[in-house]
């Protein structure tokens, strides 16, 4: 079968398995973590006091329901452990339980005694990170109206990818994603008053430029500003655009080993090295596939469909990775002394999209750091993937040619 209709029928396949609603239980990544010795539930003179320390920033919401009553606090991953041992002392409180109630996002369920309204809520996170949530007493009416608000259009499930159209290889302009990583209440990796989150949408903007001006292509990127973006709407969006490429943009940092120089990774169940399994555990948000978490089905359909469209798309995805540190070197930009290497990066599971995640720099370098400030370096790096784009381009589509 032609890769790009193997495409197809994997794109269409998930776009049905999340039609009809398909779910399994996942085992979080602990991207934030709960610190119950500086945590507590705590009766106050205004209400009920509730004060949840964490790791680092996740993105997090928070409403009441009725019937019975309680308090719903969700967080884009935390890992709950030692719950029971954070102090819980309040007598309109009866008890505490969390866990993962939907891929991805974790659930903290505040049971309540009575009627009681959110007056006060926030997440500060300097010098470290917490979430503050002030309860008040209210009537059992005003609790009920609260309660009975629709469910924010921004708490629903991802809707599937619409599908677009996918032209032969060779034909048409070059679609490219770019996807500046974290965002938002994500800033990523920081040093030298600077976040990899605005780095690297600065360089996205310029990068998109080169690509369009220079390279004919169609570029989309993932975000378009300072904010956060899911990972499942990172991928859903290389789906909807129909995108050939899909490049991950960083520029993390390491307190150990050796991290200096651009890096190119490519998916790999273990990483090649313990500084790149490092950098999985800090970029994965889920573990998902084209958009849906298919990690834990043993459909036979699904394991095929997925082993055809990686039997087609890891080799192409790994000469666009010897393009990419081809044309970087070739620009004399300094590489990593392992200038490819590979990682379980969540971010580049799509089974059906060559996907690359370049480390542009590390942070931790001071190098680094004064190369992604300097706005002619960076000019340098986009002509350099532009290149690399192009000549993977053009030998894609002359092997695809060849094949017909």
């Amino acid at each position: 079968m032609k890769g790009w209709g193997v495409r197809v029928l994997v794109r269409l396949f998930v776009v049905l398995i999340a039609l009809a609603g398909i779910a399994q239980a996942q085992t979080l990544s602990a991207l934030a973590r709960l610190d119950p010795a500086k945590s507590h539930l705590i009766d106050v003179t205004a209400g009920v006091d509730l004060q949840l320390s964490l790791s680092q920033p996740v993105p997090w919401r928070v409403r009441v329901l009725d019937n019975p009553a309680r308090l719903i606090v969700d967080f884009r991953e935390v890992d709950w452990t030692g719950l029971s041992r954070m102090q819980q002392d309040s007598a309109d409180v009866l008890g505490l339980r969390a866990g993962v109630f939907r891929p991805g996002w974790s659930r903290l369920v505040v049971d309540l005694l009575g009627p009681m309204l959110v007056d006060q809520a926030g997440m500060v996170t300097s010098p470290e990170t917490s979430v503050h949530i002030v309860l008040r007493p209210a009537s059992q009416a005003e609790f009920a109206a609260k309660a009975a608000e629709p469910e924010p259009e921004d708490w629903a499930l991802p809707k599937p990818a619409a599908l677009m159209p996918v032209p032969p290889r060779g034909t048409g302009p070059l679609i490219v994603v770019l996807d500046p990583g974290h965002g938002g209440i994500d800033p990523g990796a920081e040093a030298g008053g600077q976040s990899e989150a605005k780095l690297m949408m600065v360089f996205a903007r310029e990068l998109k430029e080169v690509l369009l001006r220079d390279g004919g292509f169609k570029v989309i990127l993932t975000r378009e500003d300072d904010t956060f973006v899911p990972l499942e709407d990172r991928i859903s969006v290389a789906h909807m655009a129909g995108a050939q490429v899909f490049l991950a943009l960083h520029a993390d940092a390491l307190a150990e080993g050796e991290a200096v120089g651009a890096t190119v990774y490519t998916l790999a169940d273990e990483a090649s090295d313990k500084a790149s399994a490092t950098l999985a555990e800090r970029h994965n948000r889920d573990d998902l596939l084209a958009g849906v978490d298919l990690t834990q089905q043993d459909d036979v359909v699904a394991t095929v469909l997925m082993d055809m469209a990686r039997a087609e798309t890891q080799p192409r995805t790994a000469k666009l990775a010897k393009a990419l540190v081809s044309a970087i070197k070739g620009a004399d930009i300094r590489m990593h002394r392992h200038p490819h290497q590979e990682a379980a990066f969540a971010v580049l599971k799509s089974a059906d999209i060559p996907s690359i995640l370049l480390e542009v720099g590390f942070m931790s370098s001071d190098s680094d750091l004064a190369h992604l400030e300097d706005p002619q370096w960076r000019a340098g790096m986009a002509r350099a993937i532009l290149n690399g784009l192009k000549a993977w381009a053009a030998a894609d589509a002359a092997q695809a040619g060849a094949g017909k």
